[in-house]
């Protein structure tokens, strides 16, 4: 990434994001984790030592009270500590990153891409420059592609933060979502910005054609093609934070534009392997109702497929294309069949963040906000019975692969990630 005197960084100096958020619970929380089996196995082993110590007037009945209850205290703390990789060792991972990950992905070749965290010093600041490692499924290679702190070609010190990884249909490529964080002026005013680098599972970046840069700014969500050769991207619209702009880019032509002109969208899934995409499009003047859309990228076709009562979050489309689902309040999750999309399914479950099953009759649901650490569980569709995987384990977050036969999770506190198969 090349920024130089005419880049955005220009006289400019970076803080650290030393309010940086971290996903899942801290690392104390997560050692209290374990079981209910284990929760009896203490009771029992509570009565079990009880027990001699009321009949014995000798042995161990003869140590003091309170000797005895430590004792029992410390039996009881060990096996809260042994629980959990206890819980682990019951299904062993394919591969394992034990390294700070912020953001991750699976490719469909099996290859996962991780963000991991790293601090540095520079002069009065603490700025962040994150890494991306990648790790194969068979756990046998794992190596740096990008180094944070050379990723950047200026003198000019800034932060960035790298929040999402997206692979090209192909595997071949990806896109890295980062958030800039920076000081200008001579008031050393903060600002924050996005921006998507472009490059491929070697680290090395694609220009974008008469801009010197391999970046798209502003944009966010970027995701490759099918081609190999397109980029598109979600950017802000004057008209609300909630409402984006969908952006087109072919790198080896120059810098991309905007497409669907006077439409705006509340929410885009991707679907990169047919070059196009289902979204939400409310109303121009907002008083009429909201439609889901299917949009043809290439052609820059918008299709409108159904009328939507309401909308809260989490639209996914499912692995092969055919069924879209999304939230439309707390509780209620609303799938529809692309072939036949004007008559929904309703599903009973939790608000929170899911992904497709390899089958398209199930969700794998994590309950709660983005960022808060809770198990998984299967939601059948349509009845809503809930089948939790991976014994019931608290994760801080997941992902899948494109063909949802590949799960990776973050442990809470850790973010060390682990991919298991997913069945």
């Amino acid at each position: 990434m090349k920024l130089g005197a005419s880049g955005p960084l220009q006289n400019t100096i970076s803080l650290s994001f030393r309010g940086a958020e971290r996903r899942g619970l801290p690392a104390v929380a997560g050692i209290c984790i374990f079981h209910i089996a284990n929760c009896r196995f203490l009771a029992t082993l509570g009565r079990i030592i009880e027990r001699p110590l009321q009949r014995t007037a000798g042995g161990l009945g003869c140590f003091p009270q309170k000797l005895q209850h430590l004792a029992l205290c410390a039996a009881a703390f060990f096996l809260v500590l042994v629980s959990v990789p206890l819980a682990h060792a019951q299904e062993k991972p394919l591969a394992l990153m034990n390294l700070d990950c912020r953001a991750y992905a699976i490719s469909s070749d099996g290859l996962t891409a991780c963000a991991v965290f790293h601090q540095l010093g520079f002069k009065k600041y603490t700025i962040e420059r994150d890494n991306v490692w990648t790790l194969t499924s068979d756990n046998k290679k794992r190596r740096e592609i990008v180094d944070g702190v050379r990723l950047v070609q200026t003198t000019i010190p800034f932060s960035f933060s790298i929040r999402r990884i997206a692979f090209s249909p192909s595997g071949k490529l990806m896109t890295l979502q980062m958030t800039i964080l920076e000081v200008s002026g001579p008031d050393e005013n903060t600002q924050e910005s996005k921006l998507v680098d472009l490059m491929d599972i070697n680290g090395k970046e694609i220009p974008v054609v008469g801009t010197k840069t391999s970046v798209i700014e502003n944009a966010v969500q970027a995701n490759w093609l099918a081609d190999d050769q397109t980029v598109a991207y979600l950017l802000p619209s004057d008209e609300s934070d909630l409402l984006f702009q969908i952006g087109l880019t072919h790198p080896a032509q120059g810098k991309g534009e905007v497409i669907f002109k006077g439409h705006l969208f509340t929410a885009v899934a991707w679907d990169p392997a047919h070059s196009s995409a289902i979204a939400i499009e409310p109303d121009k003047n907002f008083d009429g109702p909201i439609k889901l859309v299917r949009l043809d990228l290439i052609h820059q076709t918008d299709t409108p497929l159904a009328d939507v009562p309401a909308y809260l979050g989490q639209l996914t489309l499912s692995p092969s294309g055919n069924k879209v689902a999304y939230f439309v309040d707390g509780d209620t999750l609303e799938v529809r069949d692309l072939s036949h999309p004007q008559t929904p399914t309703t599903v009973h479950c939790a608000y929170g963040t899911f992904a497709w099953g390899p089958d398209n009759n199930r969700i794998l649901l994590k309950r709660g906000s983005e960022k808060q650490a809770n198990d998984l569980v299967w939601i059948s569709i349509p009845d809503g019975n809930p089948t939790p995987i991976l014994h019931d384990l608290i994760f801080g977050s997941f992902a899948v692969s494109p063909d949802a036969r590949l799960i990776a999770v973050a442990e809470p506190g850790s973010d060390h990630i682990e991919l298991y198969p997913l069945r």
